[in-house]
């Protein structure tokens, strides 16, 4: 029986058979100090703030015995998986690959690039180390998907306008039907999230909905 969520641009019909959530890079490298989002400049406690809903929204999943994704934007330590234009843009003091306080940043194995303990996967749930923004670019999760019988993803992490956009478009694309909980992902500017939310419920949901977690939850019962 289909499930209906209130959510933006209308109702989100999620079915209960064929729903996975989507974790998106809710990595030390992002979220902590010291990490590579932190190297930019940016203010991570804004990140900081949606983990306790990421981690209600995990376990909402986890009770339900659906499906659970988690990615890590990571690097081979020799980057042979990091192009040079990537790893070059910007003016970081600090690039990938670099050490910085937690290891090398956005480099596998390195204690920055562990998902926070609060998110961290538990025994059966797929992680997916993917070397760009998007989850399903140079990584197998579409075929661990179409194992499942997965054909609708709920999208949470971090940032909203790069890794978790460029994921949800990226499944739109495939045919996914995807739904982003709004108070479960964040960007390190208030005004991108906001201007990304808009963007991908226009035009009749061009990219998918967006609900807050109360409305699924409530949905969900």
């Amino acid at each position: 029986m289909m499930i209906a969520v209130k959510a933006s641009p209308y109702a989100f019909k999620l079915d209960p058979n064929k729903v996975a959530l989507a974790v998106i890079d809710m990595q030390r490298d992002f979220v902590e100090p010291g990490g590579f989002g932190d190297s930019l400049g940016n203010d991570v406690s804004r990140l900081q703030a949606i983990v306790p809903t990421v981690q209600a929204l995990i376990g909402l999943f986890r009770q339900q015995g659906w499906p659970i994704v988690h990615t890590r934007e990571s690097h081979l330590p020799d980057l042979s998986d990091c192009p040079p234009a990537k790893r070059n843009r910007g003016d970081a003091a600090l690039r990938i690959g670099d050490a910085g306080p937690m290891g090398r940043l956005l480099v596998r194995g390195e204690p920055g690039n562990a998902i926070i303990d609060e998110c961290a996967p538990i025994e059966g749930e797929i992680v997916i180390d993917k070397p760009g923004k998007g989850m399903f670019c140079a990584t197998d999760v579409q075929s661990q998907l179409d194992a499942l019988g997965v054909t609708q993803l709920v999208f949470a992490g971090v940032t909203t306008e790069v890794c978790v956009q460029t994921s949800m478009r990226e499944a739109n694309d495939r045919g996914y039907e995807c739904l982003l909980v709004e108070d479960a992902t964040e960007s390190y500017f208030a005004d991108f999230k906001a201007a990304t939310l808009a963007m991908l419920t226009a035009q009749g949901g061009i990219v998918g909905w967006t609900a807050p977690l109360a409305d699924l939850k409530e949905a969900v019962g």
